[in-house]
């Protein structure tokens, strides 16, 4: 049962302790049921902990507001991003659970990408999935060590290479270890990427994300 936090949300307990939690974040329209599937096949046994946007676009839940497709609404991105990393702070106390890696995808993966960027404390790594930048101008926070892994697809309409390569750019030079690859997809989510995300995962959680985590 969830316990009343600022997001409706589902979580799932993890059977091994020893795996860090894994907050997966859906695409618009999405909900906190979505990539709970996903996140089982990419992280077997570990906590999962899966908010649902509140933020509404029409009838399709969101993390924050955009004016159009690709033209973001920033004010509303720094204070979701804020109100997103309150949310894991309370639900680490409310479960009990360590740091968390993020696995989102497109919106969800923006809204990562922000709480990176603007509340560097707040996770532990990243699985970026069909990411752009969220915001025009950058901040320089201290990433160091963060692992990072963005994947794009080579014939995305939604969510171009070239955001996902600023995107991880700007990680790199605050610090994060960022893995960047271009898949033969669309904006659609393939094998390509469960492999991928898999894998780094589990490279990254036999060697802790941070130092002393």
């Amino acid at each position: 049962m969830a316990h009343e936090l600022a997001y409706i949300h589902r979580f799932e307990p993890g059977v091994d302790p020893t795996l860090l939690p894994v907050l997966l974040l859906h695409g618009t329209g999405g909900d906190e049921t979505d990539l709970v599937p996903l996140g089982r096949e990419i992280a077997p046994g570990a906590a999962l902990l899966s908010p649902r946007g509140n933020v509404l676009e029409g009838n399709m839940p969101r993390f924050f507001r955009r004016f159009r497709e690709g033209l973001f609404d920033e004010n509303d991105v720094r204070r979701r991003a804020g109100e997103l990393a309150n949310f894991i702070a309370e639900a680490r106390l409310a479960y009990g659970l360590d740091q968390p890696v993020a696995l989102g995808y497109s919106n969800g993966a923006n809204i990562a990408a922000a709480v990176l960027l603007l509340h560097p404390k707040t996770l532990a790594g990243a699985i970026l999935l069909r990411a752009m930048v969220p915001l025009a101008d950058l901040p320089s926070p201290d990433l160091s060590g963060v692992p990072v892994l963005i994947l794009s697809g080579l014939n995305d309409p939604i969510a171009p290479r070239s955001s996902a390569e600023k995107l991880g750019a700007a990680l790199a030079a605050a610090g994060a270890r960022v893995e960047r690859d271009d898949l033969p997809a669309g904006h659609g989510l393939t094998q390509a990427d469960l492999i991928r995300a898999k894998a780094f995962y589990a490279r990254e959680t036999a060697h802790p994300f941070r130092a002393g985590a």
